[in-house]
């Protein structure tokens, strides 16, 4: 994963649209793409990767938004083994798109070897699909970490022919690839030659083919199962952030490893508590004595149950003060936020006989305080 800001890497601000994210992408890839920059290939294919997790990132609203409250820690979850690779890349339709017909092999030769997209063009045996489950927490199992049970319906591979397709895994090698599972076509034009190379459609791109399908799963190779996971969410997690399980998602069709399955959190909306990202804000209610005289009340938090919050006597309504340490823990480092409590301070709506002749006693003494203040506010009014 790259050190830098992604909008300096794009070279964009970071209040920039998708339209312009997009074109500054396509500017960086036509001078960085490796087969066009032929001074210094190694460090023009750093780069290339570099621009092209950046897009990933910014042109994805989602993992934007991810990205922009929690920075690279946030989005880092949603990448193969903690970082950037070319697996995790969803937008090679807008490279083909960029560079037109200049795709074909020497294309796919460089992303097969970074470890992307080649290997999923080639014909052979494939990567099972990947599959996504949502899952709701609330915002209390959000600080603490929790462990969920899940269900998960999916494709796995027969166990009574082991992926084959074939009766008891019984097969033989296919007489039209000869094993390969893809074939070459040759097209004559004129004086010109076309050859083309596609999978096989004798053997569906499997290399071998069998006499009798599998009584099991028909010949498939592969049935449905549910099958029921625990997942442990980290504390810290946050709404967008993915848990990725590998082998955990659909079998191959052909014989290749099976996807893997992502499990997408999101917290619930609390009643009482407001994050912000790592930061917890909250409003206690103060009375009016309290706020006069000062003291000490009462206020829940996240994670440690009550603590205690002094008041100094004088305190306004919205006056804010902050419980260091009393947040949500950071998903990487586990460091703590801060909480944020905000005061209100509540008037008493009924009164009886006893307490408004002591308000209006306290109105008598305050006399000169009053004036005064009156006379600060029509002050301020003149200005």
């Amino acid at each position: 994963m790259t050190d830098r800001d992604y909008y300096e890497v794009l070279g964009v601000d970071r209040n920039a649209s998708r339209d312009e994210i997009k074109k500054a992408y396509r500017k960086l890839a036509r001078k960085y793409h490796p087969d066009m920059n032929k001074e210094d290939k190694e460090e023009a294919e750093e780069r290339f990767k570099e621009i092209s997790e950046a897009y990933e990132v910014l042109y994805d609203e989602d993992k934007r938004k991810i990205y922009d409250t929690y920075g690279k820690a946030g989005v880092q979850q949603n990448f193969s083994g903690g970082g950037f690779d070319w697996s995790d890349f969803t937008h090679f339709s807008d490279i083909e798109d960029i560079f037109g017909g200049f795709g074909g092999d020497r294309f796919d030769m460089f992303f097969g070897g970074v470890g992307g997209r080649g290997s999923r063009r080639r014909s052979g045996p494939r990567k099972g699909d990947s599959l996504r489950y949502d899952i709701e927490i609330t915002l209390e199992e959000a600080a603490k970490g929790v462990l969920k049970k899940v269900s998960i319906p999916h494709r796995v591979k027969c166990e009574g022919c082991r992926g084959t397709g074939a009766k008891e895994g019984k097969t033989e090698t296919c007489p039209v690839c000869h094993g390969r599972g893809q074939v070459q076509q040759v097209r004559q034009r004129g004086f010109s030659s076309f050859i083309s190379v596609g999978p096989c459609r004798n053997c569906g791109g499997k290399g071998h083919v069998y006499r009798e399908p599998c009584p099991i799963c028909g010949g498939r190779g592969y049935t449905q199962k549910t099958t029921k996971l625990s997942v442990d969410i980290p504390p810290g997690a946050f709404t967008g952030m993915q848990i990725r399980l590998r082998g955990q998602g659909d079998a191959s069709k052909n014989g290749g490893p099976p996807g893997d399955l992502y499990i997408v959190i999101h917290v619930k909306k609390h009643e009482i508590f407001e994050r912000d990202g790592n930061n917890i804000w909250v409003e206690a209610p103060l009375t009016i004595t309290t706020a006069a005289l000062g003291g000490e009340i009462e206020v829940p938090t996240i994670i440690d149950g009550k603590a205690m919050l002094h008041i100094p006597p004088g305190t306004q309504t919205g006056t804010v003060f902050r419980l260091k340490g009393k947040g949500m823990p950071d998903v990487d480092s586990g460091r703590r936020g801060d909480q944020f409590v905000r005061v209100k301070v509540v008037i008493p709506m009924k009164l009886n006989a006893k307490q408004k002749e002591l308000l209006r006693e306290f109105e008598r003494e305050s006399g000169d305080y009053r004036k005064a203040g009156w006379k600060k506010f029509f002050e301020r009014v003149k200005k």
